[in-house]
């Protein structure tokens, strides 16, 4: 009876020991499984993160644009003040005009931006130009020549004529190019060229055209220059035109 009774204690240790050995392998089973879970749900938080930053960088974007285009609505509406090259009173010359006179600077409101123009006005072709100041430089408007430099050009016609052998019609589109290029030298040029004395042969109608055209120009800036009347710097130019004629002509005929 003894030994049965010893048999039945042990019996009853083992049964209290294996309940232990169940709860921790539950134990390690909850471990695993809480583990694993976290593993799982890692890619399904990157995804809204990404798409979040990208709705503020595009946010960004739309309110940088919309700042930079401010600024240039604020740069547009204040307009740059810029040094004029020409003042009310002064004489200038059109390149396809001749000389004409500043006699205002007016200012003008186009598309919400200030323009400035000079008033210019031709006494000889009775004409009123407004010219904006930004562009005078690229038409290729100047200030008439100083006294000086009158001088030196008037001296041009002293010279002999140059006249190439070439279809009159070549000629006459190059004397033109040259009549309406604004430089004061080569206006004297064309003067000089077709300029005709009463011993020399008679012009053609379109050759006297343009030779008239060209002195009037010429004319117009030596009266500005010299404070004189039109009429008395034609008769001037014409004078040093005959001058000029007649020594050439004299030493023809000596050789």
């Amino acid at each position: 009876m003894a030994s049965k009774k010893q048999v039945n204690k042990k019996k009853s240790k083992t049964s209290k020991s294996n309940p232990s050995k169940v709860k921790t392998k539950k134990a390690l089973s909850k471990k695993v499984s809480a583990k694993k879970a976290p593993a799982k749900k890692a890619p399904a938080k990157k995804k809204p993160i990404k798409k979040a930053s990208t709705k503020k960088d595009v946010s960004k974007k739309v309110v940088t644009k919309k700042t930079l285009s401010k600024k240039i609505s604020t740069r547009k509406l204040s307009p740059k003040k810029i040094k004029l090259q020409f003042s009310v009173g002064d004489f200038i010359v059109y390149p396809s005009h001749g000389v004409g006179e500043i006699t205002d600077i007016q200012t003008f409101e186009i598309a919400k931006e200030k323009l400035e123009m000079y008033n210019v006005i031709f006494d000889k072709e009775k004409m009123t130009l407004k010219i904006p100041t930004i562009k005078a430089k690229e038409i290729g408007i100047r200030k008439v020549s100083s006294r000086n430099e009158m001088k030196k050009t008037l001296e041009i016609l002293k010279g002999k004529a140059k006249i190439r052998r070439t279809m009159w019609s070549r000629r006459a589109q190059e004397y033109e190019a040259k009549i309406n290029s604004g430089i004061l030298t080569e206006l004297t040029e064309v003067v000089r060229d077709l300029f005709r004395n009463s011993n020399q042969p008679e012009q053609s109608y379109s050759e006297r055209q343009l030779y008239e055209s060209a002195r009037d120009r010429l004319a117009r800036e030596v009266a500005v220059v010299e404070r004189i009347d039109d009429d008395n710097a034609v008769e001037k130019i014409e004078i040093i035109l005959n001058d000029a004629t007649r020594k050439s002509s004299s030493e023809n005929s000596i050789i």
